[in-house]
């Protein structure tokens, strides 16, 4: 599904793929082979954070590298950030909250957007805002998989990304739930397979995300 302007929407990124692995890279130099290694185990959505220095040069040569990849600006605070990403051709943003100016700027803006929510009041003023895809953060913290269980009753319409606190071991327990469209980790990127260029072992670590995903889902 695509918007107005071409471009896809929050709800269509999501279902590419189970997992979004959430990176924060340190070394712009790395960002592009480790993108490629995401995407070939299977995982093209890719959230780089606006924790480093060069996460927007990172994310400038991502979409210029590696084509296959669905690649989108992470820890947007402000409007400024949403149109800096915008402008550097990022194809979706995602926030840890949501304020009203952030949800003004994203209502005028070209890419999709996931804003963060924990609470049911956070749930509330998101829907109000038009939002039906929500990041649950930090999702462990937020009551995790209950949490999405309690959510489901009184927000039948939405889908949700759980993020924070995610890992291997529990991801498929979140994607058992009808309303999860699906997850974001960081578990995919290990600091010391980063540093050592182990491309190899990040490919592996997504391939097995995307079976372990696909077997709880039964898609595989």
């Amino acid at each position: 599904m695509t918007t107005s302007n071409g471009a896809m929407d929050i709800r269509a990124i999501m279902q590419l793929a189970p997992v979004i692995p959430v990176l924060k890279i340190e070394d712009a130099d790395k960002a592009v082979p480790l993108a490629r290694a995401l995407v070939a185990g299977g995982l093209p959505v890719l959230e780089i954070t606006l924790r480093t220095a060069t996460a927007m040069r990172a994310v400038e040569a991502i979409i210029r590298e590696v084509p296959d990849a669905v690649v989108g600006v992470g820890t947007v605070l402000r409007p400024e950030d949403l149109l800096q990403a915008e402008q550097i051709g990022a194809q979706f943003a995602v926030s840890p909250g949501l304020t009203s100016e952030l949800a003004d700027a994203a209502r005028y803006s070209a890419i999709a957007f996931l804003p963060g929510v924990m609470t049911p009041g956070e749930v509330m003023h998101a829907r109000g805002h038009g939002f039906t895809s929500l990041k649950l953060f930090p999702a462990m913290q937020a009551g995790g998989v209950p949490m999405l269980q309690a959510l489901a009753g009184p927000f039948p319409d939405l889908i949700f990304c759980p993020t924070g606190g995610v890992k291997a071991e529990t991801c498929r327990d979140f994607l058992a739930l009808p309303n999860v469209a699906c997850v974001g980790g960081s578990w995919l990127a290990p600091a010391d397979a980063v540093a050592a260029g182990d491309w190899a072992r990040i490919e592996r670590l997504a391939a097995a995300s995307v079976s372990h995903a696909y077997g709880e889902k039964g898609n595989g």
